[in-house]
C-alpha cells in the first residue's frame, strides 16, 4: 500500500482536492496582510479537521489549495468551513475588506480531484502561479 494513503477509524484513503476559489466580483483585496491572515486561517482550519494542507498560495483576487481531506468529513464541508471563517475574521481585522465587498467570497468554487497526476506537478502549478 501507498505510504501516501491515510486512514481513519473506518477507512483508508487518498483524497487530494486542488480548490481555487475568488473574492467577489473577483476584486483584488486579499492584500496588505490580509492574504498571510488568511493563510493562517486556512492552516488553521485543517488542522482542527485534520486534512493535510499540501500546498497554498493566495494570490490578490483568487486562492488555490491543494489539500487531502477525510471523505468522510468531505472537501465541501471543508471549503465552507474556510471561507466562512475566513471571512469573518479578515473583515473584522481588515476594515477595506467591508467598504470595498457586500460580503469577501463568492458562493462557488473550482474543486478537482489530483488523481494519478504526479503531486509535485500540482505543487509546483501552484507554487509558480505568482510568476504567471
Amino acid at each position: 500500500m501507498s505510504s501516501s494513503c491515510r486512514s481513519n477509524r473506518n477507512i483508508v484513503f487518498s483524497c487530494k482536492y486542488h480548490v481555487v476559489w475568488c473574492p467577489k466580483y473577483r476584486r483584488s483585496v486579499l492584500v496588505d496582510g490580509a492574504d498571510e491572515a488568511l493563510k493562517r486561517v486556512v492552516e488553521r482550519v485543517c488542522i482542527a479537521r485534520d486534512a493535510d494542507l499540501i500546498e497554498l498560495e493566495v494570490m490578490p483576487d483568487h486562492v488555490h489549495l491543494l489539500v487531502d481531506v477525510d471523505p468522510q468529513y468531505g472537501i465541501h464541508r471543508l471549503i465552507k468551513e474556510i471561507k466562512g471563517l475566513s471571512s469573518r475574521e479578515l473583515r473584522q481585522n481588515f476594515p477595506f475588506l467591508k467598504s470595498r465587498l457586500p460580503t469577501l467570497w463568492t458562493n462557488s468554487y473550482f474543486v478537482s480531484t489530483v488523481g494519478d497526476a504526479p503531486l509535485a506537478i500540482v505543487k509546483q502549478y501552484i507554487e509558480n502561479q505568482k510568476n504567471v
